[in-house]
């Protein structure tokens, strides 16, 4: 029987929240939603802001609990946080008072295994390409090179499943392209699934072999579009912008221009 590691199955997901205006019915984010991403894939969720994206991979990471429904990884029932899960935001959320090397071994000092697993700490940090900075704080560093921190201490526990909240969001294009790269060159090191939440068509596209198109709020998923495309991709290519073209009409942000005017 095949070892299957990484399988998240969502069933039924129902997530509300208590209105502020208590004269006002609750904010249901997410209503009977069910998803299932397939161990070792690379899945991108993106949909209008405010959608319930980042409240989803919150449930998936047992960070938050669905009012309904079942949330598994593996055929067992997530409950709350765990090992099996790494979690990077859109921040880095580097501790300002540890070093690198620190701050990506903190978690495993915090589950006391840091003796047996120094070399991991040392492995990640080469990984994403942050030899020679182990000693520097995070005001020291750039922020793309705070958020390889992020990733190497989400990483190295060796999780399962890799959970990505906007991680390139407050980069800018070039470093966020380059981080790109990087991070699927080490989703296809590890074979673990990865999960992201992204604003951005063209990095969903780049990066996923399926993007879930989540309607706007009460969320549900509006379609899943399998990214058929062999990789390395090619931003330019005619069938990457086929797929954009696909998504941003489910998104109806396509736009129709009837005739179009040049003033000079």
């Amino acid at each position: 029987m095949v070892d299957v590691k990484g399988r998240i199955e969502i069933k039924n997901v129902r997530k509300q929240f208590a209105n502020p205006d208590p004269t006002e019915d609750d904010i249901v984010a997410l209503n009977n939603l069910s998803l299932t991403v397939t161990p070792g894939s690379f899945v991108s969720l993106i949909g209008p802001s405010g959608c319930g994206k980042s409240t989803l991979l919150r449930l998936i990471g047992g960070l938050d609990r669905a009012n309904e429904g079942e949330i598994s990884l593996d055929g067992e029932k997530i409950t709350g946080p765990g090992s099996d899960r790494g979690f990077a935001f859109q921040g880095s959320n580097l501790f300002p008072w540890l070093n690198v090397r620190n701050n990506i071994a903190f978690g495993l000092k915090a589950r006391g295994i840091h003796r047996e697993k120094k070399e991991d700490v040392e492995e990640f940090i080469k990984l994403v390409g942050l030899e020679g900075f182990e000693k520097s704080f995070p005001h020291q560093l750039s922020g793309g090179m705070q958020q390889r921190a992020s990733l190497a201490r989400a990483l190295v526990g060796h999780p399962k499943v890799l959970l990505l909240d906007e991680p390139l969001g407050a980069l800018d294009a070039f470093t966020r392209m380059t981080l790109q790269d990087e991070i699927l060159e080490i989703w296809k090191k590890h074979e673990m699934t990865m999960i992201m939440v992204t604003h951005d068509v063209d990095e969903a596209i780049y990066m996923s072999d399926k993007v879930v198109v989540m309607s706007a709020r009460p969320s549900k998923v509006e379609a899943v579009i399998d990214i058929d495309l062999p990789r390395p991709r090619a931003r330019a290519q005619d069938t990457f912008q086929e797929f954009r073209t696909k998504i941003l009409g489910i998104l109806n942000l396509g736009g129709n221009v009837s005739e179009v005017e040049y003033n000079i």
